[in-house]
């Protein structure tokens, strides 16, 4: 649900602005209209600072804290920053060590000196690498040939000449400019700078408190500083006018602090043309699912708040995607295990992993085992279940393509009244047309396949409907225009739903093909391992891990494409078919 908002024009000297906004801030229910980025040098400097909090922050995220942390450091973002960066550059540097040892292994130990003396003496050493299989034996007779090392598959060996016009059949490798005692020692060196770093972020992780402090402070300076720079100057910088918004129940708590303040200022309920910010005011429940709304944007001002169904829709489909009980009780479990670490995904991850259960109960899928053939379950509860065939097609893509049908319609439903509400009844009756059409065809249908209605009578309900919706679609799209216009568009958006709608139904069995794909795979790893299993015993080992390893694989791959997908057709396939934009600013008020 969106919230009523109160618009407020504030008209203050401007030499208390920043003294005004200060006290708007202890409020904590104003929303100053103002840049959400930096406009000049102040801001720009508070935004990179906050930046570098959030960086050093993110950072730290996974750095486990050090048991004492006495010292006290300056900035400690750049601390930390600094910190990781030249940890990441030792790092790189080690790798690079670590392949310069690999080159130099082969070779042993030598002295580079020793080297140089030959080449004084006129003896030139030549460093070559061939396949084990591959040397000739008359090298050895010909050539001052020394094998250094064999790795069996390589041989490593090296050929001392004083003549000029030397060749061998080889080509030939660089010399190595120092042997691997050299490298053994960079790398050691090396290793102990690396975990000082690490030692010292262990440190830093332990101040994370104060960076979050510090960033929730730099945030609070830079709205403030942003809010009162967007007010509009008049009476040659005398007078400054600020524009806010509050929500309609806090109306009481402003009004004492403007009375108080002596401020002068304007009141009136918000409008769509006033671009008010868009707080959200749901439940316990539909609250959780606010974070998806906000992935695609919220609402606007007239518009109505997605999350609702989305909050219904998106657990249903993420089940169907799942379409496993097992794997809900693996979700529940794993929403348990989080609980302290991510208190709020573990809330959404628990009422996902129920509907889950639920939904995998009525498929009688069991890791993917098929319950229908467990013998423990009484006869009366598996009549419960999803058949396996409904008509002759698959009951799971038949449920499917059901729920789409149930989700598109009420999106259409929920565009009718999103129309009526903001256009009026008589400017919407090309929508009202379709929505009779598609939504009343339906019910219909249904109820005539049910044998609810009689053949007879659906037939003259369905042509009245048509009648009817042909009346709006073609001649009443728009009562403004003329009627050969209207029936030209009228004929365009016919086939545009008839091209889309169709397009749209057939998106919803991907509901199906995921739960289809993810229980295949489940089965292919259970049969694996009982093959496996073979007459038990030990093999009772490799039974278990090949299944736990199998199945905890294929959840993490069925948990992604059940948030994907389930995604998509609300954000597409509701979105579209109700009208829905989601162009409307979050709401961010001025706070401490």
């Amino acid at each position: 649900m969106v919230t009523e908002m109160t618009k407020y024009n504030f008209i203050l000297l401007s030499g208390d602005v920043e003294e005004f906004l200060k006290k708007l801030q202890g409020v904590g229910v104003m929303d100053i209209t103002r840049s959400t980025k930096p406009v000049d040098e102040m801001s720009e400097t508070l935004s990179s600072k906050a930046g570098n909090y959030r960086k050093a922050l993110s950072l730290l995220k996974d750095v486990t804290p050090a048991e004492f942390a006495d010292k006290t450091y300056g900035d400690l973002a750049e601390d930390v920053i600094n910190t990781v960066s030249e940890k990441d550059a030792m790092e790189s540097q080690l790798s690079q060590l670590h392949r310069d040892m690999e080159e130099r292994m082969p070779w042993g130990k030598f002295d580079v000196k020793n080297l140089e003396k030959l080449q004084e003496c006129g003896l030139k050493l030549h460093f070559y690498k061939a396949k084990t299989s591959a040397m000739d034996p008359a090298w050895t007779e010909n050539y001052a040939l020394s094998e250094i090392s064999n790795d069996g598959t390589s041989t490593y060996f090296v050929v001392v000449s004083d003549d000029e016009n030397y060749d061998f059949p080889l080509k030939e490798m660089p010399a190595p400019d120092s042997d691997c005692t050299d490298i053994e020692k960079k790398i050691n060196d090396l290793q102990y700078e690396i975990e000082k770093k690490y030692r010292h972020l262990a440190e830093l992780k332990c101040h994370e408190k104060d960076l979050q402090k510090e960033l929730d402070k730099t945030m609070s300076k830079l709205d403030l500083h942003l809010a009162h720079i967007s007010g509009t100057k008049a009476a040659e910088d005398y007078i400054t006018v600020l524009e806010g918004f509050a929500p309609s129940n806090t109306v009481s708590s402003v009004r004492e602090l403007l009375d108080k303040e002596e401020v002068l200022y304007l009141e009136e309920n918000a409008c769509v043309t006033d671009n008010p910010p868009i707080k959200l005011k749901n439940n316990k429940y539909v609250s959780m699912f606010e974070l998806l709304t906000d992935m695609y944007g919220r609402p606007k001002y007239n518009e109505f708040d997605p999350t609702v169904f989305i909050s219904i829709f998106f657990m249903l489909f993420f089940a169907f995607c799942m379409g496993d009980a097992g794997y809900g009780l693996v979700l529940i479990g794993a929403s348990i295990a989080l609980k302290k670490m991510m208190p709020d995904i573990a809330k959404l991850g628990m009422v996902l992993g129920i509907a889950t259960t639920v939904i995998g109960f009525f498929f009688h899928t069991f890791f993917s085992t098929d319950m229908l053939t467990w013998s423990i379950i009484p006869d009366a509860v598996k009549k419960c279940m999803v058949p396996t065939e409904i008509a002759g097609f698959d009951g799971t893509m038949v449920m499917a393509i059901l729920v789409g049908i149930v989700h598109i319609c009420l999106a259409m439903i929920v565009k009718t009244y999103q129309a009526t509400k903001v256009n009026g009844f008589a400017n919407s009756l090309g929508t009202w047309g379709w929505t009779l059409l598609i939504v009343g065809g339906v019910i219909v249908g249904g109820l005539a396949l049910i044998g609810v209605m009689e053949s007879t009578v659906a037939t003259w309900v369905i042509i009245i409907i048509g009648i009817l919706s042909a009346l709006g679609i073609f001649f009443l799209n728009n009562i403004h225009r003329n009627p050969l216009v209207n029936m030209g568009v009228g004929l365009w958006d016919t086939y545009q739903m008839v091209t889309g709608l169709l397009g749209d139904v057939l998106s919803y069995l991907r509901l199906y093909a995921l739960g289809l794909a993810g229980a295949k795979l489940g089965e292919a790893f259970n049969a694996i391992g009982v093959q496996a299993l073979g007459d038990g015993g030990v093999n009772w080992i490799w039974f278990i891990l090949i299944v736990v390893i199998g199945h905890v694989l294929n959840v993490a791959m069925c948990v992604l494409g059940a948030f994907v997908h389930p995604l998509r057709l609300n954000f597409l396939e509701f979105f579209k078919n109700s009208g829905y934009e989601g162009t409307g600013r979050k709401y961010n008020p001025l706070k401490n």
